[in-house]
């Protein structure tokens, strides 16, 4: 099944064109009708390495690394993106299917043997959330990090993918299916509210709740539904209108859209959920669903590259892109006369209201809004194959980032990331899956506690309409 070749109407994209000389700058189409795209081998290329990279450096307990290969602990939210890739490995056949199921049964039932408890040493987590970052080698809290609740949403929806694809009778189908059902039922989402109307951020033992909500278009859509679904302790009606409440609809760079700046609040809920034919009652007034905002989003973040304000080097109609990433470092220089503010990991991005532009480009850009718009996807990510080589396209897949302007005497031809970031890597493999055959959409459309929580939130239309209750 590898390299299946496959044709595929993608929602509502416009005309495609897949050489990497045939993007343009016009703007997408406000809707256009559907579109059957040709598969493009590179995509079998890109997410067979992507792949690897959670398959070949992920330990035996399961907790994927945050970034490698430099030193780095694990992040739950890469969990979440492992395990989400288990079962597309199966199909791609890299592993077999019980290697699969076994990967996924061991992660499952490491992390529910996890200590739990409201301390702030040798612990893993609180309330059945996990904190961001944990030690690979014992599961315990690192850096004094936050209990965070989208990280830990995260790892569940990867958790819901495997337990929706591994149906069968085996001893770590049958495992890893119930070790979910216990780890989603434990977090307690009312908890995490704090009284409050909206879903804290995080929580220390040292600090309490994070005084920020998820609230507003960001990439926690998918965290709300899975509050609105919880079989044992759901939030309360509203809290999709109070998530909606502060959302701002506004015309940018030729499209009208809610903006969000950094392209991963676009891509990360869309990785689970199809979004296609979905709406609710603030987007069926604009007329479009939410994918479709998506593709909106993609296009405007290209048609930034293309204007390229502030001159930056290397921008271009296919080498575009800004979203959270790694980037040089925190330091301001003169480049070429103008002075530069450069940054470490941040989310950068461009739309009405801000823009954090410092000449990082993230392939993750590109490589997680495939669905959305592989005409000028596609040959985005080719072209930086291309350019760049294997400064940028390596055993795993792309690197994090690459700056053309930030040119010192270590990196006189730009800067290329030694790393790769997991919670990047997830949504490029797990988005050429999507483009390919909407596989992993499928797996969680037949989640019922998803398919309550998008109910819940008033949503209909779509594949919805004949979800099983």
């Amino acid at each position: 099944m590898r390299f299946r070749w496959t044709l595929l109407a993608v929602g509502v994209i416009g005309v495609v064109a897949l050489s990497c000389s045939g993007a343009h700058e016009s703007p997408a189409p406000a809707m256009a009708p559907s579109k059957v795209v040709a598969w493009d081998p590179f995509l079998d290329t890109l997410q067979d390495r992507t792949l690897r990279f959670f398959l070949e450096t992920t330990p035996e307990n399961g907790l994927a690394y945050d970034r490698w290969p430099s030193h780095s602990p694990s992040s739950i939210g890469a969990v979440g993106y492992a395990l989400t890739c288990y079962p597309i490995a199966v199909e791609r056949g890299l592993i077999t299917r019980a290697e699969g199921a076994r990967r996924a049964a061991t992660t499952l039932r490491y992390l529910y043997g996890l200590p739990q408890h409201p301390g702030s040493t040798a612990v893993s987590g609180y309330k059945g959330f996990f904190y961001h970052f944990v030690d690979v080698r014992d599961g315990s809290r690192y850096w004094n990090c936050e209990l965070s609740t989208i990280d830990t949403g995260l790892m569940l929806m990867g958790a819901l993918t495997c337990q929706s694809y591994f149906d069968g009778a085996s001893p770590d189908e049958t495992a890893l299916r119930a070790l979910t059902d216990s780890l989603y039922r434990r977090v307690d989402w009312q908890w995490a509210t704090n009284n409050g109307p909206g879903i804290s951020h995080g929580w220390t033992p040292e600090s309490g709740f994070n005084t920020t909500s998820w609230r507003g278009y960001d990439e926690s859509a998918f965290l709300i539904m899975l509050a609105l679904g919880s079989p044992t302790h759901p939030v309360r009606d509203g809290m999709w209108e109070y998530w909606l409440e502060p959302c701002r609809w506004a015309d940018y760079r030729g499209q009208s859209f809610i903006s969000f700046a950094p392209l991963f609040g676009h891509q990360f809920s869309y990785c689970w959920i199809d979004f296609r034919g979905l709406t609710d009652r603030y987007i069926r007034e604009k007329g479009i669903d939410y994918f479709e905002n998506s593709r909106r989003a993609t296009y405007a973040s290209r048609a930034y590259a293309i204007a390229n304000p502030l001159g930056m080097k290397g921008y271009a109609d296919t080498v575009w892109g800004m979203t959270a990433c790694d980037g040089p470092g925190d330091t301001t220089f003169v480049v070429d006369g103008v002075s530069r503010r450069f940054t470490g990991y941040a989310a950068r991005g461009a739309s009405f209201d801000w823009t954090l532009d410092d000449g990082t480009i993230a392939p993750a850009a590109a490589g997680g809004s495939l669905p959305f718009a592989p005409e000028i996807c596609i040959p985005a990510l080719k072209a930086m194959r291309t350019l760049h080589g294997d400064r940028l396209f390596r055993k795993y897949g792309f690197a994090d980032g690459f700056n053309m302007t930030y040119r010192t005497a270590r990196w006189p031809d730009g800067w290329y990331d030694p790393d790769h970031v997991g919670i990047d890597q997830g949504p490029i493999a797990i988005m050429i899956e999507n483009l390919r055959n909407g596989f992993v959409w499928k797996q969680i459309a037949r989640n019922p506690s998803i398919v309550k929580g998008l109910r819940r939130a008033g949503f209909s239309g779509g594949w919805l309409t004949n979800a099983a209750p």
